[in-house]
């Protein structure tokens, strides 16, 4: 699919990245997946870590197929879909299985003519990559129309955030990133560590990305990956739902 592609002209897909783990990037895909559902909008999220899955524990579904059975037997995606809301499906992976981790160039082409063709179904495809940057990370982001990348405040998500964003930049002449910063303790400490990475992006790779959303520290997130519930469903009042509200709004002016 042409990246640069009228948005009009078929479905926008969205790489949700990020440098470092733990900084909370599949709940960030699945409760922005989720709240975009909610609006109207059918969404699919794909679970791009092939080898480690987490959005089916986060979702708390049992998976009956996954994508290794795309790869090693061509069944067909629509298939392994699961729905999960009426607008929400998801194509979830295998855990535990390193070789889908590191696919061959062939079985990459066949996954992504497999995933344009299902994804004329959706109004939106979020593909929740793997974090750092392995060759699954970087062939979905090269495929995608909008790359995000998530972060945290802790230090080591800058640089690993900065890392990706280079080898993107080097490698696939990827120039446009959107950053979202999770669970800060405030906007004010969200706007100052996307002004830090803003600011070394602009010095060293002349990259201005912009920011995307911000979103707090609450205890309903927890609670919800313990429940494998969406916070944004089950909590719709709690800041950090809001936020996740207006970040899927974000999301539909990209």
């Amino acid at each position: 699919m042409d990246a640069q592609a009228d948005k009009n002209s078929g479905p926008r897909i969205i790489c949700v990245s990020s440098g470092k783990g733990g900084v909370g990037k599949t709940s960030v895909a699945v409760n922005v997946s989720s709240a975009m559902a909610r609006e109207g909008k059918k969404v699919l999220l794909v679970d791009g870590d092939l080898g480690l899955a987490n959005v089916d524990i986060v979702l708390g579904i049992n998976a009956r197929h996954t994508l290794r059975e795309a790869v090693e037997n061509g069944m067909p995606l629509m298939d392994i879909l699961v729905r999960i809301d009426p607008n929400f499906f998801v194509l979830p992976a295998s855990s535990g299985v390193p070789e889908m981790a590191s696919l061959a160039y062939e079985e990459q082409a066949f996954l992504t003519s497999a995933l344009e063709e299902v994804a004329g179904a959706f109004d939106y495809v979020l593909l929740d990559t793997a974090a750092g940057i392995g060759d699954s990370v970087l062939w979905f982001n090269q495929w995608a129309d909008n790359n995000i990348v998530v972060m945290s405040p802790d230090p080591t998500s800058m640089t690993d955030a900065y890392a990706l964003i280079k080898v993107l930049n080097k490698q696939y002449d990827k120039s446009a990133f959107h950053l979202l910063i999770n669970s800060v303790k405030s906007k004010k400490e969200g706007r100052e560590v996307f002004n830090g990475i803003a600011a070394v992006l602009k010095k060293f790779l002349d990259i201005e990305p912009a920011l995307l959303g911000i979103i707090p520290q609450d205890s309903h997130v927890s609670r919800a990956i313990r429940t494998q519930k969406p916070f944004v469903n089950n909590d719709p009042e709690a800041r950090a739902s809001k936020a996740v509200r207006q970040l899927g709004k974000a999301v539909f002016a990209l």
